[in-house]
């Protein structure tokens, strides 16, 4: 009877989502981040620094196992670039990343328990904490990979692979400015199993603008600011960028570039190695 208390009790103690080899992985990397948050840089400092990435990234290697994505190296490094509490950028989801030369193409492979830890860390951010309602949000795509924003313009249909539990494709802007323009990153996510997939690809596909929701846009921006908002200008731009790209994803089906923004989200996603 003490054995199973005890049992029960390390059961209960387990963090949620995260089994023993990933708990492992996490327990390192936050040793690893707060050593270096708290260190003066330095030369030395950094190579320790690069040292620490691959480590993390062998653990990586040995939690998820190998990767084979069509036109991406076979060997990924680690998708967390930074254990740098201050720097941009830091904070991507825990995975090995693979990446075409100038990251026109870039793929993260991660573990379901990993990212349902990731979610929970950027709770704050506003982030869903429901895998499914994440591949929904831009904060998914934004905080994910890279250090630039990112706005979800429209939702594209692709046909779920038979053993994948999830599977979502996007059409975006990915920038560090504003984010109205001619949407051309498709982002594909894909579950199966333990595994998750995220393939994001810059300059996907070629699009024009909508001139109903370009009328929208205006519109919106012509509305007064609020002058007791101190975010007034910004609050405006949010509503209106929120008002432009819902019209987006409802119009863009009837637009001439559609089809093919949804033949390369779903080509794609067959780059997965998904049976």
């Amino acid at each position: 009877m003490r054995l199973l208390a005890l049992l029960c009790l390390l059961v209960l103690a387990a963090p949620a989502g995260a089994a023993a080899p990933e708990q492992h992985y996490l327990d390192l990397r936050d040793r690893y981040i707060a050593k270096f948050s708290n260190a003066k840089e330095s030369d030395e400092i950094y190579k320790q620094h690069d040292a620490a990435l691959k480590e993390l990234a062998g653990v990586l290697r040995g939690l998820i196992g190998p990767v084979a994505i069509k036109g991406l190296p076979a060997e990924g490094k680690s998708n967390v670039d930074t254990l740098f509490k201050d720097d941009i950028g830091f904070g991507h989801l825990d995975g090995l990343s693979f990446a075409s030369e100038g990251d026109k193409m870039q793929a993260v492979v991660t573990t379901t328990g990993l990212l349902t830890h990731w979610l929970g860390e950027h709770r704050e951010d506003g982030m869903p904490q429901e895998s499914g309602a994440a591949l929904k949000s831009d904060r998914f795509y934004y905080y994910a990979i890279q250090d630039a924003a990112f706005a979800i313009y429209a939702e594209l249909p692709i046909t779920k692979p038979v053993k994948a539990s999830a599977a979502a494709a996007v059409l975006g802007v990915r920038g560090n400015g504003g984010l109205k323009g001619p949407p051309d990153e498709i982002d594909v996510v894909a579950i199966q199993g333990d595994k998750v997939y995220f393939l994001a690809a810059r300059e996907a596909v070629k699009t024009a603008p909508i001139p109903t929701c370009e009328k929208v846009w205006k519109q919106m921006m012509a509305k007064p600011v609020d002058k007791k908002d101190p975010r007034g200008e910004m609050a405006r731009e949010d509503k209106a960028m929120t008002a432009f790209t819902a019209c987006f994803d409802k119009e863009a089906p009837s637009q001439s570039w559609y089809a093919a923004a949804v033949k390369k989200a779903q080509s794609q996603l067959d780059r997965l190695p998904l049976p």
